[in-house]
């Protein structure tokens, strides 16, 4: 995409990254925001996502529905911050975003000098994304390093092609990208990440709360976010991931979202299981 050219009509599950780029827009604009996305604007408007796009009417199921997607994409944009900070603190120099989609942490956050960040996605988000990052004239605060390629192929190898040294510890994000992915190509996925994993390695999820792909897929619109949810986490998620090598702590979205100051005034529908938001580190 050009200049003077018609924005990209993303479409499939990285047209999902778009419509959270406009959630990160609409918070960053808040008075009282837990993070500042000067990208997120850029990404939505050149996806179509105009600040006036109408919106349907919805009824009252479905705007609870949407308000709560919004709500736990902000708390696990502000908790997977924290995390990554906290691991650049802790020595950690080596990031890697799967499922990159229009994240522009590299862009945004301070990451102290020596850190490399790649961002593992397909060719077609990368390729706008380099042409919005272009128009913008961003500037990445860390070495930015693309990996284009299809986490279902041999993802490992082109990341290592790419520079990536496992013998150092690295930081693994997987935001909103599980509940995308059948449950045997996400053990696959943990199986390769913690093959590329030295000790002291850490590493933050998002997963899908059970029965949340009943209460928002069933129903959802054809090529909408939940209608390609696939997977949910594991009845226990912190003994799933100690056999895949990991010491883990999980939080609910709405326990985040009140230490943030930001609690979510809407009653609870059903009993928030533990295991939405994971941060884990490498044994």
């Amino acid at each position: 995409m050009t200049d003077g050219q018609e924005p990209v009509e993303p479409s499939g599950v990285w047209a999902t990254a778009v419509g959270v780029a406009k959630v990160r827009a609409l918070e960053s604009e808040r008075p009282n925001a837990l993070f500042l996305d000067p990208l997120a604007q850029a990404f939505a408007t050149a996806g179509g996502l105009l600040p006036s796009s109408p919106r349907t009417r919805d009824d009252e199921a479905a705007r609870r529905r949407r308000l709560g997607l919004a709500f736990s994409i902000v708390v696990r944009t502000k908790f997977l911050d924290d995390l990554l900070q906290q691991a650049s603190a802790a020595g950690i120099r080596q990031v890697v975003l799967l499922g990159a989609g229009m994240d522009s942490r590299a862009f945004r956050m301070d990451w102290p000098e020596g850190t490399r960040l790649f961002e593992i996605d397909t060719a077609a988000p990368l390729d706008f994304k380099a042409s919005v990052l272009s128009r913008e004239r961003a500037v990445a605060r860390c070495e930015r390093i693309t990996v284009a390629v299809d986490l279902r192929a041999n993802w490992p190898d082109a990341l290592a092609a790419a520079g990536h040294d496992p013998a150092e510890p690295t930081v693994w994000i997987a935001e909103g990208l599980l509940i995308y992915l059948p449950e045997d190509a996400v053990e696959l996925l943990l199986t390769r990440i913690g093959a590329r994993s030295a000790a002291g390695s850490r590493m933050g999820l998002t997963l899908g709360s059970r029965g949340v792909i009943e209460r928002f897929g069933a129903d959802a619109e054809p090529g909408s976010a939940a209608s390609m949810w696939v997977s949910e986490m594991p009845d226990d998620p912190v003994a799933w991931l100690a056999g895949h090598g990991w010491t883990a702590t999980c939080h609910t979205v709405r326990e985040r979202g009140a230490a943030y100051g930001r609690p979510f005034s809407a009653p609870p529908q059903h009993e928030e299981q533990p295991g939405g938001l994971v941060s884990a580190i490498r044994r």
